[in-house]
């Protein structure tokens, strides 16, 4: 089912965020490391980036997945890159939300709850393929390497090729290059 966020949820999670990223920066001033508070606040202006630029390539349920991935699953954190700034359309969007959020679910089912789970995605585009690579780095406890793995060769189609580069019980690293030329002919 489909989470339909109203303002008070997402302000909410919100504040949280930015309480605890305030808490840090205290923490760090009462204990007089100047250099760790500097490295807290580039790291909050360079997520404050990406989530501009996620806002800004015309995906909004793609978008508003991966912006709302911690407030929703528990079992990993996430964090994402734009490196460069990527045009969708509505159906780039559509099948990037539906993929994303089963792969999101199949993570809940088959990381360990006990461990430090890590998902970094990159969104980067190459102008003179048309093609645009999204990087999956999981770090953390997997369960069931081989259920992950199949899900991961189940799903390619014609303008999407997943290419698995390591899947062991600690590392799925895998690329997905969607050929932007079919996908808005």
């Amino acid at each position: 089912m489909e989470k339909e966020w109203t303002t008070v949820e997402i302000l909410r999670h919100s504040r949280h965020d930015w309480l605890n990223k305030i808490q840090l920066i205290k923490g760090n001033l009462e204990l007089s490391k100047p250099d760790r508070v500097k490295a807290i606040i580039d790291d909050i202006i360079i997520v404050a980036q990406h989530e501009a630029r996620i806002s800004s390539i015309a995906m909004p349920k793609f978008s508003e997945l991966l912006l709302t991935a911690n407030w929703t699953y528990s079992v990993f954190q996430s964090e994402f890159e734009v490196i460069d700034l990527v045009q969708g359309t509505s159906v780039l969007d559509q099948m990037m939300y539906d993929w994303t959020k089963s792969f999101f679910q199949i993570l809940e089912e088959q990381l360990d709850t006990y461990s430090e789970n890590r998902l970094s995605i990159s969104i980067d585009k190459n102008e003179s393929t048309e093609l645009i690579r999204f990087s999956f780095d999981l770090q953390g406890k997997i369960k069931d390497v081989s259920s992950v793995a199949e899900f991961l060769q189940s799903l390619s189609v014609d303008t999407q090729t997943i290419d698995l580069e390591e899947v062991t019980e600690q590392i799925v690293y895998f690329t997905m290059d969607i050929n932007m030329k079919q996908k808005t002919s």
